[in-house]
């Protein structure tokens, strides 16, 4: 295939396929990258624009096959406009610990801006938004910045663009963000490794600690169906109309349907098993080493693990006071997420009845998945009340632990 041959496979929708043998290895020359991307933003810029200067960066190499471009003029003026083209090579999103991964090998650090991944994340006065901001909690867009329907869970670039767009709330206001910040930390994962984001997780978690699930979607027929259980709140579907666009029924019914195993969900459909959670939060328990291997570094851990803040803050989503590090919720003095006498536990709630946790002054990880999703009711007391269990029959570490 010849240069003129690459430049027509591109369509007018920006989707185009990169060819064998124009590179060294799997990479492809950033000559020839650079002009693919020029020649379709030609297509866009009006006729006669005059080009003053050029710049390419790369956030990781590209290799030959499919591509799709995409072109959007940023300023123009009568003498001077600015424009940028972008092109990605298939579609994924992200976890927290795998942005982690990505700073413990150097792609990308915690204060770099999103614009350096995701330009177009800088509208409307969201230029300082830092990827830190996004994994505690305080990037000020707790939810998607018009009225949508559940069912925009199938379409996640249409979230992404939405969230693009929007005008944030306020920087640095802790206000949990239930599914918002995930979709963007995805597309920054996306760009930095360039594959789908379950092969990411193949590739560092799944595979290495031998997992059969522990997938975005694509679990087929063997998933459990989720039913709305319980006492009916107005709350709780008021909070979930605010953070995904649905009542508790309306959200069990997405979350059922067979489009949701074929989409990827950052923060929404992880599936695993109650032992392979609880594998995976005794992983880092153990400074990052599962059955030999090295998933995380001790260093990348910790980072994951330090408190945002040194005392929790008001929560203006939850309503309620609560610490968050780079990823996780944590446990605080006295009574907090894990149940009293806890401090220094560390986990995260899921969809209402999903609460996975770990507890390194007892060495005890613990994972519990449920498929009825009672609104409220008498759950969340049960679910204290088990936890204050636990920790009352456990002894810390420098003791004896009892098994339970």
């Amino acid at each position: 295939m010849n240069f003129d041959e690459i430049l027509a496979t591109v369509d007018g929708q920006g989707n185009g396929v990169m060819p064998e043998g124009w590179g060294q290895g799997r990479a492809l020359f950033g000559g020839l990258v650079g002009a693919v991307l020029f020649d379709h933003l030609g297509k866009t810029v009006a006729a006669g624009r005059t080009l003053r200067s050029f710049s390419l960066s790369f956030v990781a190499p590209m290799a030959p096959g499919p591509i799709s471009l995409h072109s959007e003029v940023f300023r123009e003026g009568k003498s001077v406009m600015q424009a940028m083209v972008s092109a990605r090579q298939e579609g994924q999103v992200v976890a927290a610990m795998l942005v982690h991964h990505l700073v413990e090998t150097g792609q990308l650090e915690l204060d770099d801006p999103v614009t350096r991944y995701l330009p177009k994340y800088g509208q409307n006065g969201k230029g300082r938004t830092t990827i830190r901001h996004l994994l505690t909690h305080q990037a000020g867009i707790p939810r998607p910045p018009a009225q949508v329907e559940p069912d925009i869970l199938y379409r996640p670039q249409e979230i992404i663009d939405l969230l693009c767009a929007a005008k944030p709330t306020g920087l640095n206001t802790q206000a949990y963000h239930a599914i918002t910040a995930g979709f963007i930390l995805g597309a920054i994962v996306e760009a930095v490794t360039g594959e789908d984001l379950n092969a990411t997780l193949d590739r560092v978690i799944r595979q290495p600690m031998g997992m059969k699930y522990f997938t975005f979607g694509q679990t087929g027929a063997e998933r459990a169906r989720d039913v709305s259980t319980g006492v009916p709140m107005k709350l709780v579907d008021l909070f979930l109309t605010y953070a995904v666009g649905g009542s508790i029924d309306e959200v069990v019914e997405v979350t059922n349907d067979d489009r949701f195993q074929d989409i990827i969900v950052p923060a929404g459909n992880l599936y695993a098993t109650a032992e392979e959670a609880s594998r995976f939060f005794q992983m880092l328990l153990n400074d990052g080493l599962y059955n030999g291997q090295q998933i995380f570094k001790p260093e990348t851990v910790a980072r994951a693990l330090q408190p945002a803040y040194h005392r929790p803050r008001f929560d203006r989503s939850l309503f309620l006071p609560l610490n968050f590090s780079s990823g996780f919720m944590l446990g605080n003095r006295g009574m907090g997420m894990f149940g009293p006498g806890a401090p220094h536990a560390f986990g995260h709630l899921g969809f209402i009845s999903i609460y996975c946790w770990a507890d390194p002054q007892r060495d005890l990880s613990g994972a519990l998945l449920t498929t009825g999703k009672g609104v409220v009711g008498p759950h969340l007391p049960a679910l204290f009340g088990l936890q204050h269990t636990i920790n009352r029959h456990t002894r810390l570490r420098d003791s004896s632990p009892i098994t339970v």
